[in-house]
């Protein structure tokens, strides 16, 4: 069996992370299967793209996570497996927590089981992210200036700060996340977690719930007005795509060495910049400004998170090569080229039935 595992999949496949991780993979020779259910906008024109650069070494299936036997079919075809699909948004999970926890978690264990079926199963790289730790109140901030500051003045959040999950996203990640940290551990799976900090980027359709960097390049250019959460001070650590998708592949590429670990992964002290600043920036680069409104804090919104890269650097030698400065300006050019400058529209509605029907069926 082993020998006929030839595909690397990606569930959530289509969307930002996924379509640049596959992109890369691709272009280095590699045989991909992007599993996707095609819920959110601007998948579908993801999963055109690739089929457009990649033709037949791309294999597009649409499926959710929450299908063990679906999944479990792609799972038991594949060498290795980037465990992308989630609901990715806190409002969201707000709205409709059961099927937050549905996706999140009981996705996450269809993928585990179906590895752990296996005589040889696959490693599994699994994305978490920082909301795991929460709004963090037990660390203590100050204000300086217009950014907010660790009082303490450490350099980020480590792997092992106090778990505290807030929201039901946080809880259903983090419920995910040490599934996957504990599948190593009592079943020896080969999995790996990485605990993302905010990551922006090409094929990036950000919206005011995830995405919010893309999201305010659109609205400079749709001239639609951006409405911060909070009073605009809060900082992150933002990270080009282009460095996640080396750190991922590095993972996967010595998972020996990884196995059973969790990294955080984020910009860094480097690319720290608030909420006002990525604004501003924009603001800078486009030439255009539009109405600036402010609302209330979020539920378990830090004050600041800045991730500590220094494990994932002394493990696997890895940090962000693109400054947040250069990464926005990738990101403005790319917005013009692909004719992104005009307000969010619903993509997901767009069908592409050809694209779907070439989808081949799973055993």
């Amino acid at each position: 069996m082993k020998g006929t595992r030839d595909h690397i999949l990606i569930t959530g496949g289509a969307g930002f992370v996924g379509s640049n991780l596959a992109h890369a993979l691709l272009r280095d020779g590699e045989r991909v299967i992007v599993a996707d259910n095609f819920s959110r906008d601007g998948v579908r024109l993801n999963a055109q793209w690739l089929r457009g650069q990649h033709g037949d070494r791309v294999r597009i299936e649409q499926v959710d996570v929450c299908d063990a036997d679906r999944i479990g079919a792609l799972v038991r075809q594949s060498k290795q497996v980037f465990h992308l699909a989630a609901q990715v948004a806190v409002t969201t999970s707000l709205d409709d927590p059961r099927t937050d926890l549905q996706t999140n978690i009981l996705g996450t264990f269809n993928v585990l089981e179906a590895a752990r079926a296996m005589d040889d199963s696959p490693p599994v790289l699994f994305t978490s992210t920082n909301k795991v730790y929460g709004g963090m109140d037990d660390v203590k901030v100050e204000l300086a200036g217009d950014a907010y500051r660790y009082a303490d003045r450490r350099a980020g959040v480590g792997e092992d700060a106090r778990l505290d999950f807030h929201s039901p996203y946080g809880c259903s990640k983090g419920a995910a996340d040490q599934y996957v940290h504990d599948y190593a551990r009592i079943y020896g799976l080969r999995t790996v977690v990485f605990r993302m900090s905010c990551i922006y980027g090409t094929r990036q359709f950000g919206t005011e719930d995830q995405g919010w960097v893309a999201h305010f390049g659109r609205a400079l250019f749709g001239r639609e007005p951006i409405t911060i959460y909070g009073d605009g001070c809060q900082v992150r650590d933002i990270l080009w795509i282009d460095d996640l998708v080396e750190a991922m592949r590095l993972a996967m590429g010595r998972i020996d060495t990884v196995a059973g670990q969790v990294f955080n992964v984020g910009g860094g002290a480097a690319n720290a910049v608030t909420v006002r600043g990525v604004i501003d920036r924009l603001i800078e680069i486009t030439g255009r400004s539009v109405p600036v409104r402010m609302a209330e804090w979020r539920p378990g919104d830090q004050r600041i998170y800045v991730s500590d890269n220094a494990k994932l650097e002394r493990v696997l030698g890895w940090k962000p090569r693109t400054s947040w400065k250069a990464g926005l300006e990738n990101l403005v050019d790319w917005l013009r080229e692909a004719d992104l400058m005009s307000p969010v529209p619903s993509l997901a509605a767009e069908a592409d039935e050809a694209l779907l029907a070439q989808a081949a069926a799973v055993p």
